[in-house]
């Protein structure tokens, strides 16, 4: 058993630990070093608390931390770059219904031996962590669902929903006044239940009112919920490392959340009023006219090789057909033959935060020829090949030209302004959005139909052919 002083101690440094993490996966160039920092700073966690004089039921305790491990192993192993948005959704959803049982088990805890005011104390606690919790908990779960595709991303507009969830806050206030004056503990428990119970409704409405083009945004904004569900459950536990955790991820998800925000020209209240994005995927869709021009994979990889300029901008359909390692290759050849080559990524760009700066950085693409969006628009103007692989909304022109489309205001990739842009794509089917993209029909836009993978290698063996 460990001393309370040394499991403090061992506190301290998970929490720098923590904070060094953060730092590090602020950066591409740190992000691999800022995940070992988090390891070792959980790992360094567990074993302190497992270690403290306060745990003793072992016997339960083990088996169930190797059966989680196991479980843990298997689906990440299992769990493909494309599904992350999901996995990590699927995880809030467990810290917040966590945060539910934790403030359960507390207030039913016949140990707990405050009274006057630390047990109002208490009691506040222990309903805004289950609050929290639950609202995290039904959210999540309906986020995993768009995100899977099991749940339509357009979103469920209900009459008068701002007011639905306005009263739904206030009956839980009201409940929670009477929570903490009843001194009955079967009357507190059937008001802490039919709180939770209001709270799930609250989430799901909420995640279920945004669309499907907003769910990045919407991801980070949980990361935040869980934060702070987590540290709720700190205060219930007495745990101050469970405190500062969940202070820091809800702290850096609201951050994360409100740069992304300014990414899509939204707000930041409305992401928590559940009223982000209820245009998306809603407003009538720009039904585009005129004919597309098509090109074939031998006529892409001439236009590459005749270029001195290229942009390379990867969407969600590279991610669904694991392409980034022959775009790598791709990118590779040209530069080898003296042509400049860039990538272009939306802060958006698939349905988590970073995930294409993951999936290029996996196939060994350089740090430095990978850009933001604000980084490379100005430069798009004068470049000779823009490469849009798998990306529709990003890339959008009716986000500036359709001051009625669902996407009206939101920054976007340029891509229109280059010489010749190339998009592929399976088919002329909308975005994630669900809104039609008036850059398919531009004089300057080719469309090289096929899976994104497979169009992309024949580009690579033409190119290499030809060199």
């Amino acid at each position: 058993m460990l001393n309370p002083g040394l499991v403090a101690m061992a506190y301290i440094i998970a929490s720098i630990l923590f904070i060094l993490s953060l730092g590090g996966l602020s950066h591409q160039e740190t992000a691999r070093r800022g995940n070992i920092y988090g390891m070792v700073g959980m790992a360094i966690a567990i074993l302190a608390t497992v270690l403290s004089a306060r745990v003793d039921a072992y016997a339960l305790l083990i088996p169930a931390m190797i059966i989680a491990a196991l479980i843990g192993a298997f689906v990440a192993s299992r769990v493909m770059m494309t599904q992350m948005p999901q996995l990590v959704a699927a995880l809030h959803s467990f810290v917040g219904l966590a945060a539910v049982l934790v403030g359960f088990a507390t207030f039913l805890d016949p140990g707990s031996d405050y009274v006057g005011a630390e047990q109002v104390i208490l009691e506040i606690e222990i309903y805004l962590g289950v609050f929290i919790g639950a609202i995290t908990f039904t959210g999540s779960i309906v986020a995993f669902g768009k995100l899977h595709g099991v749940l339509a991303s357009k979103p469920l507009l209900l009459p008068a929903r701002h007011i639905l969830n306005l009263v739904a806050v206030l009956v839980c206030l009201a409940l929670g006044a009477v929570f903490i004056m009843t001194d009955t503990t079967s009357t507190a428990v059937l008001i802490l239940l039919l709180m939770t119970l209001i709270a799930f409704v609250i989430g799901a409405h909420l995640i279920f009112a945004i669309g499907g083009a907003d769910m990045p945004v919407v991801v980070s904004m949980l990361n935040s919920y869980s934060g702070w569900a987590a540290a709720a459950a700190g205060f219930m536990l007495n745990n101050n490392l469970l405190i500062v955790t969940g202070a820091l991820v809800g702290s850096s998800g609201a951050i994360l959340s409100y740069i992304m925000c300014r990414a899509m020209n939204r707000k930041f209240i409305s992401v928590i009023l559940g009223g982000f994005g209820s245009s998306g995927g809603a407003g009538p869709a720009s039904e585009e006219t005129g004919e597309v021009i098509p090109i074939s994979a031998e006529e892409t990889a001439q236009l590459l090789a005749d270029a001195n300029e290229v942009v390379i901008v990867p969407g969600y359909g590279m991610a669904v057909a694991q392409a980034q390692n022959t775009v790598s290759a791709i990118a590779r050849s040209l530069n080898a033959q003296g042509i400049r080559v860039r990538f272009g990524i939306h802060p958006v760009a698939g349905r988590l935060p970073g995930h294409m700066n993951v999936l290029l950085a996996e196939a060994k693409v350089p740090y430095d020829i990978v850009l933001e969006m604000d980084e490379i628009n100005d430069d798009l103007p004068n470049t000779d090949v823009v490469v849009v692989i798998g990306a529709n909304d990003i890339v959008n022109p009716a986000a500036q030209e359709v001051p009625d489309s669902p996407i009206a205001g939101m920054p976007v990739l340029e891509v229109w302004k280059a010489r010749t842009v190339v998009v592929l794509k399976r088919s002329m089917a909308t975005g994630y959005a669900g809104v039609d993209n008036p850059l398919f029909y531009k004089d300057n836009t080719r469309m090289l139909f096929g899976d994104a993978r497979d169009s992309v290698e024949k580009v690579f063996q033409h190119i290499e052919q030809a060199r």
